[in-house]
């Protein structure tokens, strides 16, 4: 369940979770059929699946969408093969949407539907752009209102729910001919009686078994709050070629603090194509109530080993390629996009150990591992 939630943000084509620092407010999207073949390899985990967007303007005031996205999951993970075994499911989304646009305002709404076979979400969004200062600034603001429930493979009785909250404001201003700044905070709130995966353990000392150590369930707090503020930036070179970079801060009230850097360099190459390559540093401190060995049982009231709680640091390095095409003589297609993007990620813990290794409990080797994303996505306009 929750390597599937986590994942699909990585993955997806269609996240509403942040502004695009590129996008053209008072504008709306263009009529496109749109469609994703993702590809996630890393840490014992596989998840691959389609994606299919269709958009569709009406009287060039509204535009609508619906989009179907599947994840095939199969899952052999350090957290799966240490205390249960390996398992397959999949999730399937599915989402419609609407942009209003009047003058130079865009309102727009967003209801998706997620489901796997012990973990459904339910949330709707709403977003209102608005340009001003002769259409120098815009401003857009948002919220998102989540309806989750946690369950558990072979247990019906297991049912949790979660609502989850979120609240967006984001600035982009153009600055020069060549240059824009765009800032964006975002605020999350979850409440719930159970925000951990059901499936995660914590571990402790236990001298009474071979191992050295026991497991115990996770007992995370029943409310979590989370803010984010991020800087970014897009500056156009003479050769029509681009420079983004960004800067993100993000903490929350479990004691994780987290920074997120990056660069892409994007290039135009005669008229069809566009390569870009990009280089993403990300690192977090673990949350208060984490820790790798616990000294005994019920140590603490609220206990975490997930790997995702803990101290760890990643290395993203990107490489995409589009190709576009004009079609002059087709009567109800324009013009069609391809784009292939390969991702190479490396992760490495500072305090979470591989226990697929026999030692002293406490002393076994650091945990990490490198993870590959593959996204094939192919637009068509008419």
């Amino acid at each position: 369940m929750a390597v599937i939630s986590r994942l699909a943000v990585v993955l997806s084509g269609f996240s509403l979770f942040f502004f695009c620092l590129d996008s053209n407010s008072a504008v709306l999207p263009e009529d496109r059929a749109d469609a994703l073949y993702h590809y996630y390899d890393g840490g014992g985990v596989t998840i691959q699946g389609p994606s299919i967007l269709v958009r569709k303007s009406i009287k060039d005031k509204v535009s609508v969408s619906a989009n179907y996205y599947v994840d095939n999951v199969s899952s052999a993970s350090i957290d799966v093969v240490t205390t249960a075994s390996a398992y397959t499911e999949q999730r399937i989304e599915k989402s419609v949407g609407a942009d209003y646009l009047h003058d130079k305002t865009i309102m727009s709404f967003n209801y998706t539907a997620s489901d796997e076979n012990d973990f459904s979400a339910r949330s709707a969004h709403f977003n209102v752009s608005q340009d001003f200062f002769g259409d120098l600034t815009t401003l857009t603001l948002g919220y998102s209102q989540g309806w989750d429930e946690v369950g558990k493979r072979d247990e019906d009785d297991f049912k949790y729910d979660a609502d989850r909250r979120n609240f967006r404001l984001g600035v982009t201003q153009v600055i020069t001919k060549n240059s824009i700044l765009a800032l964006s905070w975002e605020t999350v709130t979850d409440q719930g009686q159970y925000l951990n995966n059901p499936y995660r353990a914590i571990r402790y000392l236990d001298p009474s078994v071979g191992s050295g150590y026991s497991y115990q369930d996770e007992v995370y707090p029943d409310t979590r709050t989370s803010d984010a503020i991020a800087i970014r930036g897009m500056y156009y070179l003479p050769y029509r070629a681009a420079v983004k970079l960004e800067a993100k801060r993000f903490a929350d009230t479990w004691g994780i603090n987290a920074n997120t850097f990056s660069v892409e360099y994007v290039h135009p190459y005669k008229d069809e194509w566009i390569f870009d390559g990009k280089l993403r540093f990300y690192q977090q401190d673990r949350a208060d109530f984490y820790s790798d060995l616990f000294e005994r049982i019920d140590e603490q009231n609220f206990r975490a080993r997930d790997k995702e709680m803990s101290t760890f640091s990643s290395v993203t390095l990107g490489f995409g390629a589009s190709y576009e095409k004009e079609l002059k003589d087709w009567r109800y297609l324009n013009k069609y996009i391809v784009n292939l993007s390969l991702d190479h990620i490396q992760f490495d813990f500072d305090d979470f150990r591989d226990l697929r290794v026999s030692a002293t409990p406490g002393t076994e080797p650091l945990y990490s591992y490198n993870a590959n994303v593959i996204r094939l996505f192919v637009s068509v306009f008419y």
